[in-house]
């Protein structure tokens, strides 16, 4: 009910899909400890969403934020890839594990 989830207009992988708080929150630097508890449940939401639509190798998924300012939108939105491995070029570098512009 405080989340939704839908597909990336722009895929970086087979299945993109975004996990975002339906009350509206900042962007990732807004994250306080006391938010733990809804970042677990938007991975949650996530690999919920990828297993129903077949995808079940939860070894080869990408989750994370976009650090600002490389954020298009200023609304907490978590992204959800896989399969990982078939990432291309562009997207290995736009959704880089823990670089400068995107936190894992």
């Amino acid at each position: 009910e405080d989340l939704t989830c839908f597909r990336d207009c722009r895929p970086g992988a087979p299945h993109h899909y975004l996990v975002v708080p339906v009350e509206h929150m900042g962007n990732c630097k807004t994250l306080e400890k006391e938010h733990i508890p809804l970042v677990k449940r938007m991975m949650e939401v996530g690999k919920a969403v990828l297993q129903r639509n077949n995808f079940s190798d939860l070894n080869d998924v990408r989750m994370g934020f976009h650090w600002p300012p490389f954020c298009s939108i200023s609304h907490l939105h978590l992204h959800v890839l896989a399969p990982a491995s078939q990432l291309g070029f562009l997207s290995r570098l736009f959704y880089r594990i823990n670089s400068y512009w995107f936190i894992t």
